[in-house]
């Protein structure tokens, strides 16, 4: 029998979870928006937002206008995931389970599969970086070498720790999730802001404030590139964890817990990276992030900071790898959730070995992969929302019967309207793309030298587009007329 999953009691939340993609019965959920705003809150205190908001610096912003780019970016595009939640609430599925609705059982699989690339990358990001706290931790401790390629086993063992906490959290579950990610954020929390106020400590405050404001372009750009690094990349997996929350909850409480839950931190800390990088630029364009930051602090300060990495970016992790084992399940892959997790894990295990002992740099590959992944999901996002506002009711027979028989098959296992304009809205978003950093592009669109593309709105484009071609051809209009 599944288990329920209210995070309400020690018992049920030691209790390993067994359902996998099909939907919750309406008697098991009984979650609530407080519990996603921890959810929120835990994923989004890790030490990445410290780069992102150095490179809103390198950009050329003044420090407070970044912080208005963090506001507008981090909670903004944060809104967006909570509203996309509202299907989980509606549903009692995983995310990409319920896209089966507005996609076709087979025509899912393109978004699905997009997803679950940028569940692993994610995922690798964090493993990675973890490592080098790790690492970083060892050189203090026993004296080691800060380089990892000349430790190569005790490397393989910090990214092994990693997983293997990974795994406990994710593998045992939806309520194991929720009750961990609660009580861990006060213990990072906390350490957060002791090394987040000395590190204030630390700013060169004339620097701060002799910079000269930038253009509102280059504002308007800070945001899309906050945007695409923070909730554009989480939408997808909103209703993998609102899926246990009351039919009762309301729709604006679950869009608020995703926008302060995540927001709050996010702000805080991209505002810190900002003012750090305004006396130190060499922050934004550092191969390891956790090393720059680790050289500010001394000895006596530096462990506290590498726990409260490590631990932020854990938390991180307990919900990328949750999702990305329900979306693994979504593609068809016939095993019980919990191994769906186990491979993902080696997956992301692999992928860390090559970023740290194989591959020259660190970041420049973490900012291309944002921005190019970016484009596929806001267009998910877009062709979704649409839906969302005709649609109801998923059939939950049909959500998991992907057979000709499906109500979800529409033709040849597609829906050609929601596809196409899917399709449509990625080829028109990536024309204004450049993926990856301007001196060392991955990819430059041919619009990406225009107004639009310079200012990084490729992500507002495509959602437009997404949405406005979904909603021409009817959004959710079924063969009888009506929204299901």
């Amino acid at each position: 029998m599944a288990t329920r999953t209210t995070g309400t009691t020690p018992a049920e939340a030691s209790t390993l979870e067994t359902r996998g993609i099909e939907p919750v019965p309406a008697e098991e959920r009984k979650g609530r928006p407080g519990q996603l705003f921890w959810v929120w809150f835990a994923a989004n205190i890790s030490i990445l937002g410290l780069p992102l908001g150095a490179t809103l610096v390198a950009m050329g912003m003044t420090v407070w206008q970044a912080v208005v780019a963090a506001v507008l970016g981090a909670v903004g595009s944060f809104a967006i995931v909570g509203a996309v939640s509202i299907a989980g609430r509606r549903g009692g599925a995983p995310g990409l389970t319920l896209s089966r609705a507005v996609f076709g059982a087979r025509g899912n699989i393109g978004p699905t599969l997009v997803s679950l690339l940028s569940r692993l990358g994610w995922e690798t990001v964090n493993t990675t970086t973890a490592a080098f706290a790790l690492l970083s931790l060892a050189t203090i401790l026993f004296g080691t070498s800060p380089q990892a390629k000349e430790h190569p086993v005790l490397t393989i063992v910090c990214i092994a720790v990693f997983e293997a906490l990974t795994v406990v959290v994710a593998g045992l579950g939806h309520a194991f999730l929720v009750a961990v990610q609660r009580w861990a954020t006060w213990v990072f929390g906390l350490l957060n802001l002791v090394v987040g106020g000395f590190l204030v400590a630390t700013i060169d405050w004339a620097a701060v404030g002799a910079a000269s404001p930038a253009p509102i372009g280059v504002v308007v750009a800070g945001v899309g590139v906050i945007a695409a690094g923070t909730g554009i990349g989480w939408a997808n997996a909103s209703a993998d964890m609102s899926r246990y929350q009351a039919p009762a909850v309301r729709a604006g409480s679950l869009v608020l817990s995703a926008a302060a839950g995540a927001g709050i931190p996010l702000v805080l800390l991209i505002s810190l990276g900002s003012m750090l990088a305004a006396g130190d630029p060499s922050l934004a364009e550092a191969g390891d992030p956790v090393a720059a930051l680790r050289a500010m602090l001394p000895t006596w300060m530096a462990v506290p900071y590498l726990i409260a990495a490590f631990g932020g970016l854990l938390l991180s992790n307990h919900l990328s790898v949750y999702s990305a084992g329900l979306t693994t399940l979504t593609l068809g892959i016939r095993v019980r959730r919990v191994w769906a997790v186990v491979v993902d894990v080696v997956v992301t295990f692999l992928g860390a070995i090559y970023f740290i002992l194989v591959a020259d740099g660190f970041y420049t590959p973490f900012i291309a992969f944002i921005s190019a992944l970016a484009v596929p999901i806001t267009a998910w996002v877009g062709v979704f929302t649409v839906d969302m506002l005709k649609r109801r009711h998923y059939d939950p027979v049909a959500l998991v019967d992907t057979s000709r028989t499906s109500a979800y098959w529409y033709r040849a296992g597609v829906e050609p309207r929601a596809f196409g304009a899917w399709a449509a809205a990625i080829v028109v978003g990536y024309l204004f793309t450049t993926a990856g950093p301007s001196d060392d592009a991955w990819f430059t669109g041919p619009l990406a030298g225009t107004w639009f593309g310079e200012n990084g709105l490729a992500w507002v484009i495509t959602f437009v587009v997404g949405a406005g071609v979904y909603a021409a051809l009817g959004g959710a209009r079924t063969a009888a007329g009506r929204p299901t």
